[in-house]
């Protein structure tokens, strides 16, 4: 299995993530047919969230965050945030 985390933070990132939280059904649907997807996880935090994709081959998890930019671009295109900091590997334990 591989995972990729993306952390939002700074200016824009809170704006973000009410829009992701308001249209979560089309960011869902958007990822249904993502190759070997096991999960996708979207957590709010106090100032911006992350972002948590867990498939079962890596080619899978890029998959999702590509499909994940264009989302971005499509339905938020007018809210500026810093690029996230990405975190991406082997899964070592998934519960």
């Amino acid at each position: 299995m591989y995972a990729v985390v993306r952390i939002y933070t700074g200016a824009g990132a809170k704006q973000f993530f009410d829009i992701l939280e308001e249209r979560k059904q089309d960011l869902e649907a958007a990822h249904q047919h993502v190759t070997g997807l096991m999960s996708y996880t979207v957590v709010r935090s106090e100032d911006g969230g992350i972002a948590i994709t867990v498939c079962r081959e890596k080619a899978g998890a890029h998959e999702s965050m590509r499909i994940a930019q264009e989302w971005k671009e499509k339905n938020a295109s007018g809210v500026c945030t810093n690029p996230p900091q990405l975190i991406e590997g082997a899964v070592i334990i998934h519960i």
